[in-house]
C-alpha cells in the first residue's frame, strides 16, 4: 500500500503519520475518524514494504525503521507530500504516532504546515532545539520506558508554540488494537486534538 487516501472535498488535510509498524489497522481507524470531522485524510507509507508489522514483531519494526528509514528520510517524504498537497488546501495538519510524531515535529518547521499533532514522539528530545513554525500539541503518557515525561514537558514550556497535555497509560494507549489501549484517554485526547486543529485560524 503507497497510502491512504479519503477525500471529502474539504479545503483542510490531514496527514497522519504512521509508527514502526507502517499502516495498519490504527493508523486506517485514525484516518477514518478525521476524515468525519471533515477533513480530507492522506496517510503515506514510509516503510520500505507494503504490508505493515504486527506488534508482536516490535524489535524487527524498530529496527527496520532505524536502518532503512530514520528521521531525516521520513520527514523528507513529509515535506515532499506536502509539497504536492499545498496548492489544494487552505490548511495542512499533521497527525503523528510515535516516530511518526518525531518526524511530524521535525517539519514544524515548514510554513506549508498549519498545525502538528504528536502522539507519544518519544524521540522529540533529540530535536528539542527546532524553530517551529506553527503551533504543536503533543500527547504523552504519564511514564515512558525510555524517558523522563515530565522533564521533556519542562524543557519544552518555554516554547510558546508548543501545547503538552498527559493521559494515563502507557506509549500506545490511543491504538486501540495495542494491548497498552486505554479507552479514556484515547478518547480524550481526540477530543482535545479535534478542538485544537479546529481553533487555528
Amino acid at each position: 500500500m503507497t497510502r491512504i487516501e479519503i477525500k471529502q472535498h474539504s479545503d483542510k488535510a490531514v496527514i497522519v503519520v504512521h509508527e514502526i509498524y507502517g499502516l495498519n489497522s490504527h493508523i486506517s481507524t485514525m484516518c477514518t475518524k478525521l476524515a468525519e470531522q471533515g477533513y480530507d485524510v492522506y496517510a503515506p507509507n514510509l516503510l520500505d514494504r507494503k504490508e505493515p508489522f504486527g506488534y508482536e514483531q516490535e524489535p524487527e519494526a524498530y529496527r527496520n525503521f532505524t536502518e532503512h528509514v530514520g528521521f531525516d528520510k521520513a520527514s523528507s517524504a513529509i515535506l515532499t507530500l506536502t509539497g504536492q498537497l499545498k496548492p489544494q488546501y487552505r490548511q495542512l495538519f499533521l497527525v503523528g504516532f510515535s516516530v511518526g510524531a518525531t518526524a511530524s515535529w521535525m517539519c514544524g518547521m515548514s510554513p506549508d504546515i498549519s498545525a502538528v499533532v504528536g502522539y507519544y514522539g518519544s524521540r522529540i528530545r533529540s530535536y528539542k532545539e527546532i524553530n517551529l513554525a506553527c503551533p504543536v500539541l503533543l500527547f504523552y503518557p504519564e511514564a515512558e520506558p525510555s524517558f523522563n515525561v515530565d522533564e521533556l514537558i519542562a524543557e519544552l514550556r518555554g516554547n510558546t508554540q508548543v501545547q503538552i497535555r498527559k493521559f494515563g497509560g502507557n506509549h500506545g494507549f490511543a491504538d486501540p488494537y495495542s494491548p497498552r489501549y486505554v479507552q479514556a484517554s484515547a478518547e480524550k485526547a481526540f477530543g482535545r486534538m479535534t478542538d485544537f486543529l479546529n481553533s487555528i485560524g
